[in-house]
């Protein structure tokens, strides 16, 4: 029996709405445009006194106003991971023109992740619970965990479909959308709101993967300290923010007369079986997750034009998912035209894949694909073409999207061209 798939299945899965705040901007178009630009959302710490931490600069963030989206009541009852996620669930559902108006709200899921949750929050309210206890707010629960994430959106808007999220630590956001698009495919449901948010510039995540020497500590140039596959990174920088994508059934889609993005090719996923916090050697288990998702979508090599590689700013990781592509790719590789936007964003860790899940559809749908800044002097060992420095106008028939997250999970997005 072959293998069902999202490319053999007879139900196609298309991109009906976008949504994100990130730290270029607090919508699509200022996101997209920041990306454009080459602008750096990285900045010393506001969000609480990193003075004596190594590293003291992140990627805020920056004049988010929340009460856009929700009302201050409701806002009591959520952490900022939240905030930002239903924000951006709320622009997409809008830009999608969703509602249960038009497609049955038990075929209408959700799911919404995150890598660490209401970290801020838990510190807050451990601070108040060590003097009184009492005091603990009855919020403080339901502010904090994952799924509430999703479970906010589906309250404000009436979907009762699955909803769930899927904690994968930087792959997170990226599984969700392709589980998203199987529920989707298999006819489980019609539609499904996917994506995902992450709010850890606080305390404790500074100083935690500080500790683990994973972030940069270039404080006297913080809009330079993001720089992938450039032989002087020495870490990545924090980031934050919330994105998600609508997905359709092209059924649903095509029935209500929504605008399509782009397709949902194929996904993988897959795990490296190697190290708690490395990459597997060579890119191993990148090259392989790659392939399934190509392999899910009956899509060869050669169709793929563009890369939104994971691109951290870590020195084994930059080099493992380079190796990894050249593996798939072979003598083709160097043409593809790859790039890590977390150059300018930041790591959002959980919220990770879904922002440049969204950004890949649109490099799909205007295109474009997007630079990476701050390569000054390319790594010998990242020896493919990163668009450094401008954005390239290119027509991409589809494209990748890798997300790759401690613990050895892995991500591939596999987003194509709609055709009807």
């Amino acid at each position: 029996m072959s293998k069902r798939t999202l490319a053999n299945s007879g139900r196609r899965v298309v991109i009906t709405g976008l949504g994100c705040v990130s730290p270029v901007g607090n919508d699509v178009e200022s996101t997209w445009n920041g990306l454009l630009e080459g602008k750096s959302g990285a900045a010393t710490i506001t969000h609480f006194d990193a003075s004596k931490l190594d590293a003291r600069f992140a990627c805020e963030v920056k004049n988010f106003d929340p009460t856009t989206y929700i009302n201050k009541k409701e806002l009591r009852r959520m952490d900022r991971f939240i905030q930002l996620g239903v924000s951006a669930a709320f622009q997409a559902i809008e830009d999608s023109k969703l509602s249960v108006e038009n497609t049955p709200a038990p075929k209408i899921g959700v799911l919404m992740s995150s890598g660490m949750g209401g970290l801020p929050l838990i510190e807050a309210q451990h601070l108040i619970g060590l003097e009184r206890p009492d005091r603990i707010t009855p919020f403080f629960i339901p502010g904090t965990i994952i799924n509430l994430l999703p479970g906010q959106i589906a309250l404000a808007k009436g979907f009762q479909g699955p909803n769930h999220s899927i904690v994968s630590a930087c792959s997170s956001s990226a599984h969700a959308i392709g589980e998203a698009a199987r529920l989707i495919e298999r006819g489980d449901i019609e539609a499904c709101v996917a994506g995902g948010a992450e709010a850890t510039i606080s305390l404790l995540g500074i100083a935690g993967f500080a500790a683990m020497k994973a972030l940069s500590t270039r404080n006297d140039a913080p809009e330079k300290a993001s720089r992938p596959f450039d032989v002087d990174r020495d870490g990545f920088v924090m980031g934050e923010g919330g994105a998600c994508l609508i997905l359709e059934s092209l059924e649903n889609a095509l029935r209500r007369g929504a605008r399509i993005y782009g397709e949902i090719g194929g996904y993988g996923l897959n795990c490296d079986a190697y190290h708690m916090t490395s990459p597997s050697e060579g890119g191993e288990g990148a090259a392989r997750c790659m392939r399934l998702a190509m392999e899910d979508a009956a899509i060869d090599p050669s169709q793929i034009d563009h890369i939104n590689m994971h691109g951290t700013s870590t020195g084994q990781g930059d080099i493992a998912e380079s190796m990894g592509i050249e593996t798939v790719f072979g003598a083709r590789a160097k043409e593809i035209h790859c790039v890590s936007t977390k150059s300018m964003t930041g790591h959002l860790l959980g919220g990770a894949g879904a922002l440049e899940a969204l950004v890949t559809t649109l490099a799909i749908a205007r295109e474009t694909c997007p630079p990476t800044i701050n390569i000054d002097n390319q790594d010998p060992q990242c020896r493919l073409n990163y668009t450094p420095g401008k954005p390239v106008k290119k027509k991409v028939r589809a494209a990748l999207s890798n997300s790759f997250g401690f613990g050895g999970t892995n991500a591939t997005i596999l987003l194509k061209r709609y055709e009807a």
